[in-house]
């Protein structure tokens, strides 16, 4: 790869910089954001060599779309009308349905490939790059069938250097699936913050009670609203049905509490410690 162009210098954006100059070092990589700050802090960090522009996309071997994902259905047509024929366009969004939508009849739909890295933390922006993010880490791929062949064989060798798994799966499902092992917690993780923020007003009294535990279950509530507010909107049915049944799982605790049914509480605590069993081997 001899051009690379990363538009969004954020977390996810940024770490695949530091990764391409790592495992590509012949690779120019070049900076888009709608933020000047953050690719002066890019350039700085030395995350990218230089500024871009779309009308630049033309000399792209690889094009990452590392934006908020009500602005990359907006953004993804755009890339697609600058790229050259054999230009590779990644977008790495947390909802795959709608930023495939927008795509579905573009002429150069043939070079677009929708993945998802399941990687990242609570922090935003070019400083918060980390090398390694991906190695060990899963990566959705939706659609692999209308991307074509060459440009998923450079797909597919990049993520392999990157030390990534690979999962497929259709749009659909993958929305599905997410709203539960992802969306719903940063819900639960906002909420819990909020709630204590609410009835603890004294905030050196939850900084000094606050223990690992609350730590790390409010953690994602560091996460950008900018970020997560479009997720939530663009998932909106699936975040409801988990929703409800996170609900009815809480209305359903409560109840055993006002009942006295502490056994039933165990027993069911008791079940839920599988979760460390399915998640042994996540880092």
């Amino acid at each position: 790869m001899k051009n690379s162009y990363i538009i969004g210098v954020g977390l996810i954006g940024g770490s695949l910089a530091l990764a391409i100059r790592e495992l590509f070092p012949e690779t120019k990589i070049f900076g888009l954001d709608h933020n000047d700050t953050h690719l002066d802090e890019a350039m700085t960090l030395g995350l990218i060599d230089s500024k871009a522009t779309y009308e630049d996309l033309a000399n792209a071997d690889v094009v990452v779309l590392s934006i908020p994902v009500d602005v990359a259905i907006v953004e993804l047509p755009k890339v697609l009308d600058a790229i050259a024929k054999d230009t590779l366009v990644i977008d790495v969004g947390s909802t795959k349905a709608p930023i495939c939508i927008s795509v579905e009849n573009h002429p150069n739909r043939r070079n677009f490939l929708a993945t998802h890295p399941i990687a990242g933390t609570e922090f935003s922006g070019p400083k918060a790059a980390i090398h390694g993010l991906f190695r060990n880490k899963t990566n959705i791929i939706c659609e692999v069938e209308k991307t074509a062949f060459k440009l998923q064989e450079k797909a597919l060798k990049l993520f392999d250097r990157l030390g990534m798994r690979i999962r497929y799966m259709n749009p659909e499902a993958h929305d599905k699936h997410i709203a539960y092992v992802s969306h719903l917690s940063h819900i639960s993780s906002f909420m819990l913050g909020k709630t204590v923020i609410e009835k603890e007003k004294n905030e050196r009294d939850i900084f000094d009670m606050a223990g690992s535990g609350f730590a790390s279950t409010v953690r994602l509530a560091k996460s950008s609203p900018e970020m997560w507010t479009p997720i939530f909107m663009q998932n909106k049915n699936n975040v409801i049905e988990t929703l409800e049944e996170y609900i009815q799982n809480l209305t359903q605790f409560k109840k055993l509490m006002q009942d006295n049914d502490f056994e039933t509480i165990r027993s069911e605590m008791y079940n839920t410690n599988h979760i460390k069993d399915i998640l042994s081997g996540i880092d």
